[in-house]
């Protein structure tokens, strides 16, 4: 008779040997499964393995990373990617207090609940797990661990007094930052360890703690799962931490499972405060040195029987409340966010109608967050992944990839660029691990992976150059005057340090008074202002990401305005029906505030040109579907590259056949008889957005952009102004005036009809003088004819003479715009009007 299965709950707090004991009994069998909670632990428990089985035997699975040899019998991965359809000998699932967290508490749950090895199981975790195992587990033997060392207070420490082997803990980027340039400026120097930084920078810098090359390591909470090091004492510099929802105090548990990395094996450890952190309560010490904690009382739970018969029935089984006790439904998840706001996107509902197609519908949404983006922006990127998954091919377009990674592929630039640039780098990392997802999925792991460790490298050479070099920076030359320096924002953006005026704030930007900007003193105030400026930045940054339509304009230089100020500009050189704008300051702000400060004005700048240029983007859409005829795409193109609008003379319409003209107009394009152009475009507000998306996309020339008010019919023209820039605010070069398509298309058809009215007449179509008459008409083509009735009649070119003349003018660039008309049509016997 086979023996039963073994189910253990290994429980303790840190440093007892549990994460070793489940390595130790996995290898001891001839196959092996083991979940732990971070990508970094893993790799650390990898090399482990393959230290002591060798690299066949050994198999490395997280979100973005995978190798499996063919041969494996030990499979190390992350908890969210433990291969449960395979099975094994032994398995583990460590730190299952996890349960417990609103983000990712249902996976390990599940695991709790139905990961099981054949022979052996073991569930590794807190203590305060113990009536949950009970509840959930009955059968389970609970074994508990004792720590192999003393963990005791020591109280508050200055950051320039703390002793060697000290980790410092912090949860911001902004604080580990800070922390580290002390340390480099009093200390010599201090290593970086964060969540966000990927196993190979994590690696290479805690080598050079371990090294003893920098005896200090300033860290997030990330290592606070599982990460072991030789250090002494930990320093918590703050006791507040964002758990992805809001802002608390760290609970005691979470306080012990950090200052647990203090005192490895048999040597003792020590915790306490350092810099601003508020000191611990005595009941809360008591609780750690005693590892005595309150009990888990509810888990995190998800159905784990999804229907995918269509997508309502999935969601419905998502939202299925548990049947046990101590087991609550989880809320909020991403995947399920990102499920329901893809329900609005009726093209990608109406492809989703099999079980298979519902099934890569929910894989896309199950992307991770690697990017930390608002809502929104992640849930468009899902929803681009399922449209294409979802699409002809089934996978994602090569090129889209290929353009992606390539922008990702640049080592240079700061910090904050880096680890940007690795947070995007994972997406296309785990895209890349799901062989279904691309076509050639081994290129693209290949290629990711080359670029996540350049840009590795990169973050690794950075972290040590700006921490560890002993050279002096002169931010921190002013940080001990900025230690009794009071600064403060005014309600008008005046910016004060010790009751001095400094500065003011501008929308997002920072203006700087430049009496003192010069010098050491005045870097020293200037830095204690911009402490000042982070929180009314962030305040700023979500008042933008919240504006209501209305609150935004886009103003004729190419900025976007909130509040009269401006906050973002047109970026140059962008695709005219496609605009990109940067945010103008908020230097230093979070990237996730300005992430959603600038997705709320290019939604709002996305919104507006849909809405004014929608004949244009009509008319790009069906030149680009491939909706027009043969005949008829090359002058579409030419509407759409030259802001909607081409002279007559510049296109060859002889090949134009009446489908195609008749598809043009429903289009809303009107072939005139001096102009193609769009007639709603040179309605106001169109004109006016056109004018200034044009004027963004070209080359500085000193010039402002080119518009006329509301309703002229035809302006003088000041300066020489390109064809391009007159037709964007529909206008046409007529000589020495600019005059709109529609006013110029209606003069012609006076001058040419069978009746055509006296000068003054004709004038009055453009609303200008009469003297201003024969400079239009000659600039159009027309010539004043000879006899008692001399009417304007076509010519077929312009006398050599005009053009020498046209030469000389100012406006020469202006006069060789405009090519002759084409002959005007037979001329009629004039009736006699008595």
């Amino acid at each position: 008779m086979a023996a039963r299965p073994q189910l253990r709950a290994v429980l303790g707090p840190t440093n007892t040997g549990k994460t070793h004991l489940a390595i130790e009994r996995m290898l001891a069998h001839g196959s092996g499964l083991i979940g732990l909670p971070l990508r970094l632990l893993a790799r650390e428990v990898y090399d482990r393995v393959v230290a002591a089985k060798g690299e066949a035997a050994a198999a490395l699975i997280t979100g973005e990373e995978k190798i499996v040899p063919e041969g494996a019998r030990y499979f190390v991965c992350t908890v969210e990617a433990m291969p449960l359809d395979r099975g094994a000998e032994f398995v583990a699932v460590d730190e299952i207090q996890v349960a417990r967290d609103p983000d990712r508490g249902h996976v390990f749950t599940e695991r709790l609940l139905h990961a099981r090895g054949y022979g052996e199981t073991m569930l590794l975790g807190s203590d305060t797990m113990r009536p949950m195992v009970r509840a959930l587990l009955p059968q389970a033997e609970i074994i508990r661990r004792e720590r192999l060392s003393t963990l005791s207070y020591v109280g508050h420490r200055k950051i320039t007094k703390l002793a060697k082997r000290t980790a410092v803990v912090a949860f911001s980027a902004e604080e580990v930052y800070a922390i580290a340039e002390l340390l480099r400026r009093h200390r010599g120097g201090a290593a970086v360890v964060m969540g966000a930084l990927s196993p190979r920078t994590r690696n290479a810098q805690v080598e050079l703690y371990q090294s003893g090359e920098v005896d200090f390591l300033v860290a997030t909470d990330a290592i606070g799962m599982g990460l072991n090091m030789d250090v002494d004492h930990v320093a918590f510099a703050s006791r507040r931490k964002f758990d992805g929802h809001q802002w608390r105090d760290l609970r005691a548990d979470e306080i012990a499972q950090i200052a647990g990395r203090a005192g490895r094996f048999t040597r003792d450890g020590a915790f306490g405060e350092t810099g601003e952190c508020a000191p611990f309560e005595g009941e809360v010490i008591a609780r750690v040195e005693n590892h005595e904690f309150e009990p888990v009382e509810a888990l995190l739970w998800r159905n784990r029987e999804l229907s995918f018969q269509s997508v309502g029935a999935l969601i419905a089984s998502l939202e299925l409340p548990p049947e046990q006790r101590g087991l609550h439904r989880v809320r909020g998840a991403d995947d399920e966010m990102v499920l329901k706001r893809l329900t609005e996107d009726a093209e990608t509902m109406a492809r989703a109608r099999t079980p298979g197609a519902v099934r890569r519908l929910w894989d896309a949404c199950q992307l991770p967050d690697f990017r930390k983006s608002s809502p929104d922006e992640h849930a468009r990127l899902a929803g681009r992944i399922a449209h294409h998954l979802l699409g002809p091919q089934a996978r994602l377009p090569h090129e889209w990839i290929a353009a992606e990674v390539n922008r990702l592929d640049r080592p240079g630039g700061d910090l904050d660029a880096l680890q940007q640039r690795l947070a995007h780098i994972r997406t296309w990392t785990y895209a890349a691990s799901r062989p279904d997802w691309l076509e050639d999925a081994e290129h693209w792991r290949a290629r990711t992976r080359e670029v996540e460790d350049k840009l590795s490298d990169a973050l690794h050479d950075a972290l040590t150059q700006r921490f560890i070099d002993r050279r002096t920076s002169a931010l921190l030359k002013g940080l001990r005057r900025e230690d009794a320096m009071l600064a403060g924002v005014s309600p008008e953006g005046e910016v004060t340090v010790e009751g001095h005026y400094v500065g003011a704030l501008e929308g997002l930007e920072f203006r700087p008074d430049p009496r003192v900007s010069q010098g050491l003193e005045g870097r020293a105030v200037r830095n204690a202002a911009m402490r000042a400026l982070k929180p009314e930045l962030a305040r700023r940054l979500a008042r933008v990401a919240n504006a209501d339509e209305g609150e935004i304009t886009l103003t004729r230089d190419g900025r976007l305005k909130f509040d009269g100020a401006g906050v973002a500009r047109l970026v140059r050189g962008a695709p005219l029906l496609a605009p990109r704008l940067e945010l103008i300051g908020a230097e230093g702000s979070a990237e996730t505030q300005r992430a959603a400060a600038r997705e709320r004005l290019e939604y709002w700048l996305a919104r507006k040109v849909g809405a004014d240029l929608r004949p244009l983007l009509a008319l790009e859409s069906a030149w680009r579907e491939g909706r027009l005829p043969a005949e008829a795409r090359g002058l579409a193109f030419r509407l759409i590259e030259n802001a909607g609008a081409l002279k007559r003379t510049g296109a060859d319409l002889s090949h134009l056949s009446s489908p195609a003209r008749a598809a043009l107009a429903r289009l809303g394009v009107r072939i005139g008889r001096h102009h193609i152009f769009m007639p709603a475009l040179v309605r106001p507000r169109a004109a006016e957005t056109l004018a200034v998306l044009t004027r963004a996309g070209e080359a500085p020339t000193g010039r402002g952009v080119f518009l006329p008010r509301a309703g002229a019919l035809a302006v003088a023209l000041d300066e020489a102004r390109t064809a391009r820039e007159l037709a964007a605010a529909g206008y046409g070069a007529c000589g020495r005036l600019a005059v709109r398509f529609d006013i110029i298309e209606r003069l012609a058809a006076a001058v040419e009809g069978a009746e055509q009215p006296p000068d003054a007449a004709l004038a009055r179509i453009m609303a200008r003088p009469v003297r201003e008459l024969e400079g239009v008409l000659t600039a159009l083509g027309y010539r004043r004819g000879e006899g008692e009735i001399a009417r304007w009649r076509a010519q077929a070119a312009r006398p050599a003479r005009a053009r020498r003349a046209a030469g000389d003018s100012p406006f020469a660039a202006l006069a060789e715009l405009i090519p002759p008309s084409p002959p005007a049509p037979p001329r009629r016997r004039r009736r006699n009007s008595a």
